[in-house]
């Protein structure tokens, strides 16, 4: 127990955080914040404005896919900091090492596993060959925004602009945000 003493009054730290957990794992399995406030016997303008507190973006969610990449780590560090929700990007010996080490069964589950989760998503910003882009679009649909980094079949590691990157996703949070 964390006690901390605010002029008369001796809060309880630890129960604070317990009951900040509570309102957020409710609102999140969907309850809204007036049954949320009737049940913790909370004002609902509480719950609002914790939510705004610790709110990171609007809008809808965002993906970010790619292969074959160079920079990496400084495309996953971009999208973190910019509240991307999903990545999953793969250097090209990355993604030959995936295609050589696993059989062919669960190579298309976990492609169609893939496929499945990015369709969850609002806006699938795709990093690709012309031809893997086109694949994409038709399968998942029009949430996919594709950045073409180079012809098909593309051999070796592109470097992919990490600023353009960081503006596009800005760019799809303002227009997230206007709607």
């Amino acid at each position: 127990m964390r006690l901390i003493r605010i002029g008369e009054k001796l809060i309880d730290r630890d129960k604070v955080v317990r009951r900040i957990d509570d309102i957020l794992k409710m609102r999140a399995s969907g309850l809204s914040q007036t049954d949320v406030a009737k049940y913790l016997d909370v004002d609902r303008t509480f719950i609002s404005r914790l939510e705004t507190l610790g709110e990171v973006h609007k809008g809808g969610k965002i993906a970010l896919v790619g292969f074959p990449v160079a920079n990496k780590e400084e495309l996953e560090k971009v999208a973190y900091e910019e509240g991307v929700e999903f990545i999953y990007l793969l250097t090209d010996k990355e993604r030959w090492d995936l295609v050589s080490d696993t059989d062919g069964a669960t190579l298309v589950n976990n492609l169609l596993e893939l496929i499945q989760t990015i369709k969850n998503f609002d806006t699938i910003i795709f990093l690709a060959s012309n031809f893997r882009g086109q694949f994409a679009e038709s399968i998942i649909g029009k949430q996919v925004l594709t950045i073409e980094i180079g012809k098909s079949p593309i051999k070796e590691d592109v470097m992919v602009d990490a600023n353009e990157i960081r503006s596009l996703i800005r760019e799809i949070r303002r227009k997230g945000e206007a709607k």
